[in-house]
């Protein structure tokens, strides 16, 4: 081991505060899309425990063992994939809001075309993400 990594890496309080301050934005914004199907939500708690992991060893600790937002930290790094159930539901209300949001909410053709292309990314990247299996998951519990 070298010096370096038996050094505490010091953290200003300012910086320290902010680092915590920012995290817990960052989980407001996941905790929001939750019920928000185009805002992700495990990138925003993933954020949160980097922020937290750097500044305050308590709070990342309370994050990874929060029984909602813990399960999305720890399945993400795992590789556990989202069960097939949820990914449908997931792409249905995505583009059931994105569809009322095109059709009702906005006129304007670029905001549209961009509204669009979102459900599309997200739509890409939720069927990357592989399913969960469910033996693995009946094994492990």
């Amino acid at each position: 081991m070298n010096k370096l990594s038996k050094k505490k890496l010091f953290i200003s309080r300012p910086v320290k505060i902010l680092l915590i301050t920012t995290g817990t934005l960052f989980i407001c914004i996941g905790i929001a899309g939750i019920f928000i199907p185009i805002l992700p939500t495990t990138p925003f708690l993933l954020i949160s425990a980097a922020l937290y992991a750097r500044s305050s060893k308590r709070f990342y600790d309370w994050l990874l063992n929060n029984r909602i937002f813990g399960r999305f930290i720890k399945d993400y790094r795992e590789g556990k994939g989202i069960p097939l159930r949820i990914k449908i539901i997931t792409i249905a209300l995505l583009w059931i809001t994105m569809g009322f949001s095109f059709f009702f909410a906005t006129g304007i053709f670029w905001i549209r075309a961009m509204l669009v292309l979102i459900a599309i990314g997200v739509t890409i990247h939720i069927v990357k993400i592989r399913p969960k299996d469910k033996r693995k998951i009946i094994l492990s519990d």
